[in-house]
């Protein structure tokens, strides 16, 4: 794999990671992951059953861990606190799993991250031996900072959770992504293919969604999509668009040895 995604130390062959909320059931949540041809997949440890309750059907049973990597992470934190006891937890229900998403939310509206919080509990798990991959604003300050604290990736938003509205700020995750010498990757607010594609043509490692499959119409359909487009945005930047040139007509054809 000449292109891998890198997060700690593990490639990866594709560069979009998929949740799993928000679908009517496991089987469609298995269909829509085959369609988008992740690897990695989010569990809200905190909504979903991967065998806290050992009565009810297990993700674990529809998406088992020998075919996926895990992504638990901490959806519905509103402290750091919360969040590191979350991804214990994970850890213990996964047999000593270390590769997490640690986001804490600054409130249930917006579910804008709260950086502060998400600042202490990612030293906690840091130190603690996880691979902590986090959510976390547009801010390149604050990106910066979680890379030094030792995060493996950090993943700015590129609008509100579930908002859909795509891309809102790309010179944000530009400056982001030229500072980082981790991977850095769109987390939130992807809402079509032409957005992720978007992501991809910025320079984003990678891209990670939710609520843009599930949520959609025929989400195996757009699972497929968003698939092409991360592959499709990729290939454009690293084949490095023409430059952009305002009044300045270009012939696309040969000038020389024209007729007559």
């Amino acid at each position: 794999m000449s292109d891998a995604l890198v997060i700690a130390g593990k490639s990866y062959e594709s560069r979009l990671l998929v949740g799993t909320g928000k679908y009517k059931d496991f089987a469609e949540t298995r269909a829509a992951i085959d369609a988008s041809g992740t690897e990695i997949v989010t569990v809200a440890i905190r909504r979903t059953n991967i065998g806290q309750n050992a009565n009810e059907p297990s993700l674990l049973d529809y998406l088992p861990l020998t075919e996926f990597t895990y992504l638990p992470n901490t959806a519905g934190c509103y402290s750091a606190d919360d969040a590191v006891r979350t991804l214990r937890l994970a850890r213990e229900l996964l047999d000593d799993h270390r590769l997490v998403k640690l986001e804490v939310l600054g409130d249930p509206n917006t579910l804008y991250p709260n950086v502060t919080e998400t600042i202490a509990a990612a030293k906690v798990l840091v130190k603690e031996g996880f691979e902590v991959m986090v959510y976390t604003s547009d801010d390149p300050i604050i990106a910066k900072q979680l890379e030094d604290i030792g995060c493996v990736a950090v993943m700015p938003l590129a609008s509100l959770i579930g908002s859909g509205m795509g891309i809102l700020n790309p010179w944000n995750l530009q400056i982001i992504i030229e500072n980082a010498k981790i991977p850095v990757l769109v987390d939130a607010g992807v809402g079509c293919a032409s957005d992720a594609a978007i992501a991809m043509e910025l320079g984003c490692a990678g891209v990670l969604m939710n609520t843009a499959i599930a949520a959609a119409r025929d989400p195996v359909l757009m699972a497929g999509a968003m698939k092409k487009a991360v592959e499709a945005g990729r290939e454009s930047f690293l084949a490095g668009r023409m430059a952009k040139k305002l009044y300045s007509a270009s012939p696309s054809s040969p000038t020389t040895g024209m007729i007559g």
